[in-house]
Parts: C-alpha cells; structure tokens; sequence
C-alpha cells in the first residue's frame, strides 16, 4: 500500500480569510512602528486611541492604561471586548487607526503615588480626542457607548495615524453597496442586542440612533449618486435633536460608572489573556 503523507495541523495565522490576513499584517506593521526615541508607539502602556471609517470619519475613542498595542489587538482581531461583543463597533468599518501615547507614566501601577495623576491625565486626554473627533465628525457624534467623563482641557500630545487596510481591500469592502449592507446588519444586531438583554445601557440606545442615522446618510447618498443629484448635505442632520448632548453623559458626567466597569473589565481580561501583548 502506497503511504500518504501525514496530516499536519496548519498555522492559525493562514486561517483567516485573505482580506483579514491583509488587515492584520497592515494592524501589526502599525504596532510595530517607532517614534524619534527609538520606541513602539503602540508599546505605550497609557494612552488613547481612535478607529475611523473608509472617509476618515471618526467612530470610535477609547483609552487603556494596560498597553496600546493590547487593547487595539482586543479590539480589531481577538474581538474579546464590550464594544465588539455587544455589536457597537464593527471591524469591517476600520481603515485608520490613531494612537496618542502618553510616556511619561510608563511603569505606573495602580496602588503608587503616581497612579491618580496619571488615571486624570488618562481620562483628561481621552475627553480631548473625543471631542475632537465628533468636532470633526460630519455627524457631530460617534460610536462610543460611554462618553468620556468631562475633565479640563489638554494639549494633545504627539500621535500617530495610519491606513490598516490595502488599496484592495478598501476598495473591495468600500463600495457603498457592501457598506449598506454591513451597516444595517450591524444595526440589526445591535437592536438584538437590546432587544434580548433588555437592560442595556442608555448609551447603547443611543448608539443605535447613530449607527441608524450613519445608515441613513450613506444610503441616501448612494440614491443621489445613481439618480445624477446632488449629493444630500449631512448638516440636515440635527444630531442633538435625536439624541441629545453628546458632549457629557446624562446619567454620568463624571464618568464614574464606567470607570468602576473599565476596571473590572480590564482585569478579567488580563487573566483571560496573559500573554496577548505578544
């Protein structure tokens, strides 16, 4: 009998599908690039980030004070965090990233002397992103469940934005129709969400309103585009008027809830994945 050749069990990373593959190897050479001073950007243990849209619309601002490289991974390939899971963010929609690395407060751990400083400048620089993104977001709003706790205004530090996705890729999952198409899925299932777990947060209702309204703008220009009009000016959106101040959290100005959650969060997490930061 004629042997056959053993099975072998192939590498998770040949796995994904070839866009995906493109993303991560463009997500990973962004992790990997440095600054003057030789250093990581994304090796940064505090600092914010931000994820925009395939028209550089901002859609997303987070913070983390367990390394900038592990959670944007948590958030675009392990999909192991809440705005993943609970369907506000959609992976597909990410073509840029930005990072705003603070150094200064590298080794702080909580429990030393410095740790309370470095939580307010932490939360002090996420407020300014975020308000900086919907200043430039044409919807004035984007996809964060919780808005950042209002603090004092900051000087941005230095940053670093770049594309994660290939010309290919963009122009595969850019073209409009495909667009649609995920977004009211997206919606969909964040309308599952809220509809299954029913005590979901004011901020993921909200969310809904304006993934609904980004929908609405995209198909709606799509219409014009194929009918030869004009195409509709996003200023007839009164954003505020649906939702209302996106600048502050009704409930929670503060931030005091989500600061008790991120917590929590960010330590089960750590024990489900010590050695993510690879």
């Amino acid at each position: 009998m004629a042997s056959t050749a053993k099975n072998v069990k192939p590498a998770k990373s040949t796995l994904p599908a070839a866009d995906v593959q493109e993303f991560r190897g463009a997500l990973s050479k962004f992790l990997s690039e440095k600054d003057d001073s030789g250093r990581k950007w994304a090796n940064a243990k505090w600092g914010v980030y931000a994820f925009y849209d395939y028209e550089g619309e901002p859609i997303y601002v987070g913070q983390t004070n367990e390394q900038l490289r592990v959670r944007i991974q948590r958030h675009l390939t392990n999909q192991r965090t809440d705005a993943v899971a609970m369907r506000i963010l959609d992976l597909f929609e990410v073509a840029e990233v930005s990072i705003w690395p603070l150094w200064e407060y590298e080794g702080v751990k909580k429990g030393q002397p410095r740790f309370k400083d470095a939580f307010v400048h932490l939360n002090a620089l996420e407020y300014a992103v975020y308000l900086d993104a919907i200043a430039k977001s044409r919807f004035k709003a984007i996809l964060n469940e919780k808005i950042p706790p209002v603090s004092q205004p900051i000087v941005l530090p230095a940053s670093l934005r770049r594309n994660v996705i290939s010309d290919r890729v963009r122009a595969e999952r850019g073209h409009p129709d495909i667009r649609i198409e995920r977004r009211a899925e997206t919606i969909s299932r964040l309308a599952s969400v809220a509809r299954e777990r029913g005590e979901v947060s004011e901020g993921l209702r909200r969310v809904l309103v304006i993934q609904a309204v980004r929908l609405a703008y995209l198909a709606s220009t799509r219409l014009a585009y194929v009918e030869g009009r004009e195409l509709p000016s996003p200023d007839v959106i009164d954003m505020e008027a649906l939702v209302g101040s996106v600048l502050a959290e009704f409930s929670d100005p503060k931030g005091e809830e989500s600061d008790a959650m991120d917590a929590s969060l960010d330590g089960e997490l750590e024990q489900d994945d010590p050695d993510s930061a690879g």
